[in-house]
């Protein structure tokens, strides 16, 4: 983990020059729809000296046309590098199973892991340090908090998870995420908040869940990031969210768009993270 915030780091300086895709190509094959984690991948892959094939889900028929394992196996031929956005983890699972080339997770409905390692190297920037932060994160246990969870307490953070009942971080990540380091659960977004040098949130409703909307809605409303929630944090707290984001709804605009915000330093560094995660697999290859 150290060495890949390391990494990251560099590759932002300047001082890493490196170009482990010098003359290669990486494929995305991409499910869901994308702004900064296409635009992010596709710039860092042509910054490393590759050439990035776009293919939508719909463009390959994903699991449909033909199975999993043979798109796998074909784009092992031609590409040194596979990155995926998908629906269901099991898909990503199931090409990384059967490609020859390493499989990047660029997000799937249970991890985004990519984003958590950009985050946290936006943490390191903004608060000196990962190790010791108390971060907060308020709303939905998705694939996003997941992710950060379990990064931020192996980095040695105190992670302090506010949802309602029955939209928590689910028990064996919880308890995964605990063995690298602090997580804590509590139900009252303001106990979450109190103290916090790192307030998170992202969206109640994800790609996927538009039939559960109304009623994420009513329950999240509590878990609103505005400024009376920030008030329990402390005075030079950062606020933190993935976008894209519902001003008004898990966060008010005066919020997202005001001076604690760091939500364009978090997308910045995603470039620089998947840099440093794509350099490390090209290197262990």
């Amino acid at each position: 983990m150290d060495g890949l915030l390391a990494s990251a780091a560099d590759f932002k300086a300047g001082r890493c020059k490196d170009r482990p895709l010098d003359g290669l190509s990486a494929a995305l094959l991409f499910e869901k729809p994308s702004l900064r984690t296409r635009v992010s991948f596709e710039v860092g892959i042509s910054e490393l000296g590759g050439h990035a094939v776009y293919l939508a889900g719909s463009d390959v028929g994903l699991g449909l046309r033909e199975p999993l394992a043979d798109i796998a196996r074909n784009l092992s031929l031609w590409c040194a590098l596979i990155i995926t956005r998908t629906y269901s983890h099991a898909t990503a699972e199931e090409l990384a199973r059967h490609a020859s080339v390493p499989v990047i997770n660029a997000l799937s409905d249970r991890e985004h892991p990519c984003q958590a390692l950009g985050d946290l190297l936006t943490v390191s920037e903004k608060c000196g340090t990962v190790e010791g932060t108390r971060i907060a994160f308020i709303g939905d246990g998705n694939n996003v908090c997941r992710s950060l969870t379990h990064l931020a307490a192996l980095s040695g953070a105190e992670v302090v998870l506010a949802a309602p009942e029955g939209y928590e971080l689910d028990g064996p990540s919880v308890e995964a995420a605990s063995r690298g380091g602090s997580v804590t659960l509590v139900r009252d977004p303001a106990e979450a908040a109190a103290g916090a040098d790192v307030v998170y949130t992202d969206v109640w409703t994800s790609m996927g869940q538009e039939a559960e909307g109304e009623e994420r809605a009513c329950a999240f409303r509590p878990y609103q990031v505005n400024a009376e929630l920030l008030a329990r944090a402390k005075n030079n707290c950062i606020v933190m969210h993935c976008l894209p984001a519902r001003r008004g709804e898990e966060i008010t605009a005066d919020v997202l768009d005001g001076p604690r915000s760091v939500v364009l330093a978090q997308a910045a560094n995603r470039l620089h993270a998947q840099k440093a995660i794509i350099a490390s697999l090209m290197g262990q290859r």
